[in-house]
Formats: C-alpha cells, sequence, structure tokens
C-alpha cells in the first residue's frame, strides 16, 4: 500500500510539473550536413522524467517567455535518442521544419534568434526578422564518412538555412555567404554570435556539405568554422 501511495505521489508531482510549465510559457519574443540517415525502430510513446538540468531549464525558458512543449524522452535503435527534449512554438519569430530540441540547445536558439539575428537583420538590412528557415533537428544519422552518431541524432543539433525578412527578402547561407555586401554582413554577424552561444558551429567556411546552412550543437567547446 504504502509502495502505491509513493508512486501515485510520483505521477501527480510530474503531472503537475508538467502543468506548471505550460502555464508558465508565454507568447514571446530534418538537418542535412552531408551526413547519411540511418533506420530506426519505434520506442513507443516513451516516459516523461526529465532530468534535474532540464527541469531548471524548462523553468529558464518560461522566465525568458518562450513558448514550448516538453517531449517524453525517448530511445531508439542504434543509439539515437530524444532525451530533455521540447518541441519549440514560439521564439518570437516563425522557425520552419523544427523537430524536437535538446532543451539547452533551444535555449541557446531563442536568445541567438532574439538577440543576435533579429538585431542583426535591423542594423544590416533594415528590416525585422519574418522566418528562420532550417533544415530540421532531430535525425537518427551517423557523421557522414564516419561510425559516429551525429549529434542531430541526440536532438541536440539544428541546421539553418536562411533567413527571410517583413520586407519579403530571403537571405540564403547558400546563396549569400559570399554575395552582397549587406547580406555577407549580416551573416557573418549572426554566425560569429553563434559562435559565442553554442558548443559547435560550422559555415561554408568548413567544408563542401556545409555550403548551404549553418550547423549548431551543443557538443564540443566553442569549436568555430
Amino acid at each position: 500500500m504504502k509502495l502505491q501511495i509513493r508512486r501515485r505521489a510520483r505521477t501527480v508531482g510530474l503531472l503537475g510539473l508538467v502543468s506548471l510549465i505550460l502555464s508558465a510559457c508565454g507568447a514571446i519574443p530534418s538537418g542535412n550536413d552531408g551526413q547519411s540517415s540511418r533506420p530506426q525502430a519505434s520506442a513507443g510513446l516513451g516516459s516523461f522524467d526529465p532530468s534535474p538540468s532540464a527541469r531548471q531549464c524548462f523553468s529558464d525558458l518560461g522566465k525568458a517567455n518562450v513558448r514550448f512543449s516538453p517531449l517524453p524522452n525517448r530511445k531508439f535503435s542504434g543509439g539515437c535518442s530524444q532525451i530533455d527534449s521540447i518541441k519549440l512554438l514560439d521564439v518570437g519569430a516563425d522557425v520552419t521544419n523544427l523537430g524536437p530540441v535538446k532543451c539547452e540547445l533551444a535555449g541557446k536558439f531563442a536568445a541567438w534568434t532574439e538577440y543576435a539575428v533579429k538585431r542583426a537583420a535591423r542594423k544590416y538590412l533594415g528590416s525585422d526578422l519574418k522566418r528562420i528557415e532550417t533544415m530540421g533537428s532531430y535525425n537518427c544519422r551517423n557523421v557522414a564518412g564516419s561510425g559516429k552518431l551525429s549529434q542531430h541524432a541526440h536532438a541536440n543539433a539544428i541546421d539553418v538555412s536562411a533567413f527571410v525578412l517583413h520586407d519579403g527578402r530571403r537571405i540564403s547561407v547558400e546563396k549569400n555567404w559570399k554575395s552582397g555586401r549587406q547580406e555577407m554582413q549580416f551573416l557573418a554577424a549572426i554566425h560569429n554570435s553563434a559562435c559565442k552561444r553554442f558548443g559547435t558551429v560550422l559555415s561554408p567556411n568548413y567544408n563542401a556539405a556545409h555550403r548551404d546552412h549553418f550547423h549548431l550543437d551543443m557538443s564540443g567547446n566553442g569549436y568555430c568554422r
């Protein structure tokens, strides 16, 4: 009987945490980096059991008025996983094609959008940011040419390909990394800012596989190319 009570209390506590997180979230303001996809088996619905660091991350996102939905932890065949991940709902601009993202990465991405991308768009391009286009986040695959799992396989990476402004212009990494003075300044500025926020940032300067996007993840220790 005592065991049943403890289990019931733990379940109620987790549900209460989810409710608290969702009520605190205000309204604010599949990658393709040359990696090969891996088959994966369904892991079912998973379970909501966030780590202490994830609980703190949920709280921090709520305080920053970032809207999001916590996702259950899931593990897949081949070592792929979605642990302590969320679905971003609002970072102050539309974001396309974004799947599960680890909470820490989501927090960095939301701050980068708000304090780097939006400000750089106004400064260098004279228009507000409307949309960020991505090639995705979670994807169960290896790094190209290796047997090592990509950070995408753990929902710990986002590939950003383009930015759309309110005046209708579309600035893409592939087209404008070395074309258009203002566009180049904009992309260079947000790339430099990304290097200060994320663990690893890869651009067209890294290799041909990244000619059309920025790869952002939380591994490494400030590796920036």
